[in-house]
């Protein structure tokens, strides 16, 4: 299965009272690196609204391990651990630009079908989104 880097910076506007990274910003760093992810790899916004088929986190589950502060550049990696049926599990770690891990966090997501209002297996363009080996045509039936 394959990752996805992005790099970003951290600014000013990422920190809290304390002078690092707010908690809850942390979420939103990985929220900014994955529709990087799915974007890059062709499941952008335009064609979630076309298809009206897009992604959803069920469960989220972050251990922080080190500050990160101002102006800090740091990679954040994206892969699928696994996606065994209508929900899968990506992973997602920040690392500071010596290769510390900062933060892991792990998604429970799922493909949400907005008419029909429900999780839906993974099309064959989700799977290529995520990172996942195509399957078969037999095997997606």
């Amino acid at each position: 299965m394959g990752q996805h880097l992005y790099r970003i910076q951290i600014l000013e506007r990422h920190l809290d009272t304390f002078g690092h990274v707010n908690n809850a910003t942390y979420l939103e760093l990985f929220e900014e690196a994955r529709w990087d992810w799915i974007t890059k790899n062709g499941y952008g916004i335009e064609r979630v609204q076309a298809e009206r088929q897009g992604p959803t986190i069920l469960e989220i589950n972050i251990a922080f391990k080190r500050e990160l502060r101002n102006r800090q550049w740091v990679d954040i990696v994206s892969w699928m651990e696994g996606y065994p049926s209508r929900v899968g599990t990506a992973v997602q770690q920040m690392l500071d630009a010596e290769g510390n891990l900062c933060c892991e966090a792990r998604f429970v997501i799922g493909l949400f079908d907005l008419n029909e209002r429900k999780l839906i297996l993974p099309t064959p363009a989700w799977r290529v989104a995520v990172g996942l080996p195509e399957v078969a045509a037999a095997e997606s039936k």
